[in-house]
């Protein structure tokens, strides 16, 4: 049976994950580019796993400027199996205060400037983003949330906006009236990528604050938000390790790990060369021989 590597990205206030034994930060090269930093490896309750800032140590990237691809990629080649994203969110809906933690099920992209697939001219593919999140993943997640006592709700629509400025009142009440609720920056297109890399990914967003929309919460402050994120940082090491125990070290398989099979529509002799070696860790598995 294959071995669990558990994937963690953490967001905005999460650029370490203290405790993990025979540690060790390694840089990962990627033929997408530089990732946001190096890659943290170590075992926590038996379970491989492999930690990565998504904004780098020290914050240096913004959500627009992560090189998304090779994050994704340098996680694949690194063996991950499967990704927990950690995500600071605003709140969209009254019943969701700071500190909640929302096992999110759904997406809607609002991102318009960042590369958003590793396929593309020379080999097409297209896969499935009807359901973008790992189901056993997040009953891990929500099983873990429940048994160290954290508020949380399982289910949601997370909206990713460009950002990096926060919403103005109009942005924030359209985003309401479509029944979102969370908006936040960085889950698009990572989720998207992760399932061409065909790793299954869920992601538990923390809530911040609520966005510009409440009356009472009239502007987001940075402060404000990093305050809220460290109050709930052992919460998240709480979670992650939780769900460590509940994976363990030994994986089972998932429909998530062979969605490449019926997504390559570019007929093989017409496929870049060199397209087909950047894919070689992401799509390798349905490229070798083809």
């Amino acid at each position: 049976m294959a071995k669990t590597v558990l994937g963690v990205i953490g967001g905005s206030g999460v650029y370490a994950f203290p405790g993990l034994r025979n540690d060790r930060w390694a840089r990962v090269e990627s033929p997408w580019g530089e990732p946001s930093d190096e890659l943290h490896f170590g075992e926590l309750d038996g379970v491989e796993m492999v930690f990565l800032p998504r904004h780098g140590r020290g914050h240096p990237h913004s959500p627009t400027s992560i090189n998304y691809r090779a994050n994704i990629d340098a996680m694949k080649r690194a063996g991950v199996t499967d990704i927990i994203s950690v995500s600071a969110v605003g709140s969209l809906k009254e019943e969701l205060p700071p500190g909640t933690f929302v096992i999110v099920d759904q997406f809607i992209d609002r991102s318009f400037a960042r590369e958003k697939s590793f396929f593309g001219e020379g080999l097409v593919a297209h896969v499935s983003m009807a359901q973008p999140v790992c189901p056993r993943l997040g009953d891990h997640m929500e099983a873990a949330c429940k048994e160290n006592g954290i508020r949380h709700v399982r289910g949601g629509t997370y909206l990713v906006m460009e950002g990096p400025q926060f919403s103005s009142l109009a942005e924030s009440e359209l985003y309401r009236s479509w029944g979102c609720s969370v908006i936040g920056m960085t889950n698009m297109p990572e989720a998207k990528l992760a399932r061409e890399a065909e790793i299954p990914y869920a992601t538990v967003a923390m809530v911040t604050d609520y966005d510009c929309w409440h009356a009472d919460h009239a502007h987001v402050e940075v402060t404000d938000v990093i305050r809220v994120l460290e109050e709930n940082a052992g919460h998240a090491r709480a979670l992650v390790g939780a769900v460590a125990r509940r994976i363990g070290p030994e994986r089972q398989p998932s429909p998530l790990d062979t969605v490449l099979d019926t997504a390559l529509i570019t007929a093989p002799e017409k496929r870049d060369p060199a397209l087909i070696a950047k894919l070689d860790a992401v799509a390798g598995r349905v490229l070798k021989g083809a």
